[in-house]
Formats: C-alpha cells, sequence, structure tokens
C-alpha cells in the first residue's frame, strides 16, 4: 500500500508538471521571465528622465525604449501620451494593457523593464561623490555607502535637499553621530531627486591674549569644539600673574555685529564648581 501511494504522488506531481507548461503560453513564460531579472525593481516609483522600455507581444511594432518626460508621461507609438509617474512597473503595464485594448486588441500583454533609474546627487566630504541610482527603496546609509562613505574631512551635519510639490527645496539637516549610531529617525527613506551634501569640517579660529604662556590664534574644527578652559590650556597655561576669577571672552554677535564682553570665573572651571564655556569662531580670550 504504501509503494502505490508513493507511485500516486510521483505520478500527481509530474502530472502537474506538465500542466503548467502545457497552461502557461509562450506570451506568459517570456513575461515571468523578463519579470524575474526586474523584480529587485517591482516596488520602484517611475518618475521624470527613466528609462523604460515597453515590450507589447501581440503588437511588436510598439515595442521601444523610451524615456520618461520631465511632465511624467512617455510618448508609444500610435497610443500618444501615457501618464507613468508615479507608478510602479507593474502598474504602468496594466495601464498601457487598458489602453491597447480599448482600442487596438483584446487581452494585450505588456512588460514594463526600467532601464535607468532616477538618480540621486551626493556632494561634499564622502569618497565618491557624483550621481547614484536609486533602485527601489533607498536609505541615506546605502546610498552615502555607494559613494565609499563619509571621509575625515566630514563634518557633524548631513544636508538634504529635497524637492516639494510647489517647486521649492526643503533642508533637511541630519546628524553624523545620530546616522553612525544607526537611529531610524536619521537613517531616513529617499526620494526622487535628492542632493545629499556632507559639508567639509570647517577650521575654526580663536585668539587667546594676556597673561598664557603662547599667546596667539588657536584653531580647531568646528565637529571636535573647542572650550575656554582648553583654549587657555592649548595656549601653554596660565602665567603665574594671570587673574583666573575674571577671563574675558570677547565675542561678536553675528546678526547686529555689536561686539559683548563676557566674564568667567576661570577658578571655578578648574575646581569644576561651573561648566566649561564652548567657544565659537573668532572669540578672543583675554587673561588680564
Amino acid at each position: 500500500m504504501k509503494k502505490r501511494r508513493r507511485s500516486r504522488t510521483i505520478l500527481g506531481g509530474i502530472f502537474l508538471i506538465f500542466a503548467l507548461v502545457f497552461w502557461l503560453s509562450p506570451v506568459q513564460a517570456r513575461q515571468q521571465a523578463e519579470k524575474a531579472q526586474a523584480s529587485q525593481v517591482v516596488e520602484y516609483r517611475i518618475g521624470a528622465k527613466d528609462l523604460l522600455e515597453i515590450k507589447v507581444y501581440e503588437l511588436p511594432e510598439l515595442n521601444q525604449t523610451v524615456r520618461v518626460a520631465e511632465d511624467g508621461t512617455i510618448t508609444l507609438a500610435v497610443v500618444g501620451p501615457v501618464p507613468a509617474s508615479g507608478l510602479t512597473a507593474q502598474e504602468l503595464e496594466k495601464r498601457i494593457a487598458a489602453i491597447l485594448n480599448e482600442k487596438y486588441t483584446k487581452s494585450a500583454h505588456v512588460t514594463v523593464i526600467i532601464r535607468e533609474h532616477q538618480k540621486i546627487a551626493v556632494l561634499g566630504a564622502v569618497s565618491r561623490p557624483g550621481l547614484y541610482e536609486m533602485a527601489g527603496p533607498t536609505t541615506l546609509v546605502q546610498i552615502l555607502s555607494e559613494a565609499g562613505g563619509l571621509t575625515q574631512q566630514a563634518g557633524k551635519e548631513i544636508h538634504i535637499l529635497r524637492q516639494q510639490d510647489n517647486g521649492n527645496k526643503e533642508r533637511i539637516v541630519l546628524g553624523v553621530d545620530d546616522l553612525m549610531r544607526r537611529s531610524q529617525d536619521a537613517n531616513i527613506i529617499l526620494k526622487p531627486k535628492d542632493e545629499i551634501i556632507v559639508p567639509f569640517d570647517q577650521t575654526l579660529t580663536v585668539f587667546v591674549y594676556g597673561e598664557v604662556r603662547n599667546p596667539g590664534a588657536i584653531q580647531f574644527l568646528e565637529s571636535k569644539g573647542l572650550t575656554l578652559l582648553k583654549a587657555v590650556a592649548q595656549a601653554g597655561g596660565l602665567t603665574e600673574w594671570a587673574n583666573a576669577v575674571q577671563v574675558l571672552v570677547k565675542r561678536k554677535d553675528p546678526q547686529t555685529g555689536r561686539e559683548k564682553n563676557l566674564w568667567f570665573n576661570l577658578k571655578k572651571i578648574i575646581d569644576g564648581k561651573r561648566p566649561d564655556f564652548p567657544l565659537q569662531d573668532g572669540d578672543i580670550i583675554v587673561v588680564k
């Protein structure tokens, strides 16, 4: 009995395979093969400047390769303009098939293959700046990896310029530290026409004068930052005549241009009784 059941199972499997082979028409078989090749971009939304290959098996004269216009349409022979922007390849197949079924043929088999995708510009402090294709949903980390990652000159922020429906560009600012910690809020899904800018880390300068051992200019990277105590230390430290209780920081207001005087008790900062003070580019420290 077991042998009979096993032979029936094998025969049933063979019958199913033959049935599938004969039930699938040559047209359907070719369609499935081509869709399998493009399966990695099934969820991709077509946009302006994408290059599409259109095949209609019942009407081979309509087979063509077209680029999506800026208004989001493609122009097909005989058919004319067809809206394509925002659709997946499968959705566009159905739209073209519906137009053909209504005017020219019945049960049209249409295949849309995306040959070139929209591109995203990656600029600034990355190893390989340039244009990179979006193939399906693409995150910020993925596109930065394609660009070779951030260089040592990268700053603390990443800027994304994103086109809005009204034509204006929105600026999205993300922290590099958040991205390195794999924060989901920072590793956003990119959109077509996004421009990614990784600003270079700026070199800032402060000036330390008065009763320090090595007065003069001190430079530091913006991403690293510099505090009042560290600036005095880099200037060689205080002399024996220095007044550590009243240390002056002269700072210009970037909006008004007016200079304001800020006084600090450096002794209390050293003793941990006061928080250290972060400096800005152009600050002047005077130790009396």
